[in-house]
């Protein structure tokens, strides 16, 4: 295991990695070589097996068995809900699922890895840098 806290994939990522999309492929196999720990929120896992094309399946399971799962805690999903509910005060929509990964992220000092950066802007939390 690495020193370094986990990347959490967002959808976005695991969704490109298995189209080939955004060279993400290989941005994931180097990280994980560099001793890299992937991870994502099993909100994620729906939302990829939600968005399942035919063919796909095996990929899927593939690459989901490569990476760590975490669970939605109540803690979790306290945290996702006062995320939203403060960004619905300050008049801004945030979807629940966006603030399950963010609050998973959170919890655990994961920073996330996101095409939807914006969704993402929460003070506290480190996004990865993707190219």
């Amino acid at each position: 295991m690495s020193q370094t806290p986990a990347l959490l994939l967002d959808t976005t990522v695991l969704i490109d990695a298995l189209r080939n999309r955004n060279r993400r492929r290989g941005l994931l196999a180097g990280l994980v070589a560099s001793g890299q720990e992937l991870a994502t929120s099993t909100v994620c896992i729906a939302e990829v097996y939600g968005g399942l094309r035919p063919g796909e399946e095996q990929a899927t399971r593939a690459l989901l068995a490569a990476i760590d799962w975490f669970p939605v805690y109540a803690s979790i999903a306290e945290r996702a809900g006062q995320l939203k509910a403060e960004f619905r005060r300050q008049g801004e929509t945030r979807s629940i699922t966006d603030m399950i990964v963010a609050a998973t992220a959170l919890e655990n000092g994961f920073p996330v890895a996101t095409d939807n950066r914006k969704d993402f802007q929460i003070p506290g939390l480190a996004l990865f840098p993707l190219p």
